[in-house]
């Protein structure tokens, strides 16, 4: 389902059309369904007169579009999220490399490909309960497993890219047999049938249908930052844990995009690239919609990820990461995890 399309473009979808668009105008089909990033794009066109016709939809939605559409597509950039999705898109062929001294200074080698680049990272981390598991249970993705969990873990579906990616993580690192072996052991824990999204296995530990889950930190941010008494009760009964940091590291995931490989605006949908990787446009990734810049420079105010604190991520590249998340999905399968 598309959503604020009538709104996010000036252009009727029946008028797009291959023809080559002027030079002030940029194409965008986001997957990025936040608020808060419609400052961003106020800003870019701002500072560039580049005016944006954005159409917002779900990723597999808008990259089946873009498929269909093929040389005669409008689209210029795809931004969307999860680096699995973005190893999808790329593998159907729907980018084209970009070569810019701008990105590749300021966007590390890890987090970037020949053909797409990471905005933003959000980390899965291990929330529990702090009235029924001790933090000392869990504090490794491997320690989810462990049959003293029994009827204590809650998770959203093995199927969502979230989770394939950390799969894809952990095979990266502790090879298939293993993973497999610690999916079993994650399913025989589970305290229901996965359902909902992170904020629903959050909100499902703090009333202790289950003791422990894994999410993404930046539903946990918003959490933090609600000024709502149920979401604050929420916060008060959880505990965070920044999984294997005596190992190699929590898992990170990213915001990315690319440019499409027929887009009519290239040099506009570089530059788009480019401001998303300035340290303004990187401070509205973590302002609003608490989520780490990439870039080094980038100032960061924002209480909940402060709270947060610091801890060692893991450093596998990005584009190493999406390669292994078909495998992921295999073992998930195999595992049970539905």
């Amino acid at each position: 389902m598309l959503r604020r399309s009538l709104l996010c473009i000036s252009l009727s979808l029946a008028g797009l059309s291959a023809v080559a668009q002027p030079a002030a105008v940029l194409n965008v089909y986001s997957a990025r369904h936040y608020q808060t990033d419609e400052a961003l794009y106020a800003n870019f066109t701002k500072q560039t007169g580049i005016r944006i016709n954005r159409l917002d939809g779900k990723e597999d939605e808008l990259v089946e579009r873009i498929r269909n559409e093929g040389t005669a597509s409008p689209a210029d950039v795809l931004i969307t999220v999860d680096a699995a999705r973005l190893e999808v898109a790329d593998n159907l062929g729907l980018f084209q490399p970009v070569k810019s001294s701008v990105l590749e200074a300021r966007v590390p080698a890890g987090l970037r490909t020949d053909t797409w680049f990471s905005f933003s990272t959000r980390a899965r981390v291990i929330v529990h309960n702090k009235a029924a598991v001790k933090s000392d249970w869990v504090q490794t993705y491997e320690d989810l497993a462990d049959p003293r969990l029994k009827n204590q873990v809650c998770v959203r579906s093995g199927s969502h890219p979230y989770n394939l990616s950390l799969g894809a993580a952990l095979i990266a690192h502790n090879g298939e047999a293993k993973t497999e072996a610690w999916a079993k052991g994650l399913v025989a824990n589970f305290a229901r049938a996965p359902k909902g999204g992170d904020t629903d296995q959050l909100r499902a530990v703090a009333a202790g249908e289950c003791g422990v889950t894994i999410s993404n930190s930046y539903y946990l941010a918003r959490l933090m930052r609600s000024t709502k008494p149920e979401d604050q009760e929420v916060v008060k009964a959880i505990g965070i844990v920044w999984p294997n940091q005596k190992t190699w590291g929590t898992h990170v995931n990213v915001s990315g995009a690319g440019v499409l490989k027929h887009a009519p605006n290239k040099a506009a949908a570089v530059k788009f690239l480019e401001y998303l990787a300035s340290d303004e446009a990187q401070g509205y990734f973590a302002n609003g919609n608490n989520e780490w810049p990439v870039v080094k420079s980038a100032v960061m105010k924002n209480p909940a990820l402060e709270a947060m604190g610091t801890f060692k991520p893991d450093a596998l590249p990005i584009g190493d990461l999406a390669k292994t998340t078909t495998a992921a999905q295999k073992v998930f399968d195999r595992a049970g995890w539905k």
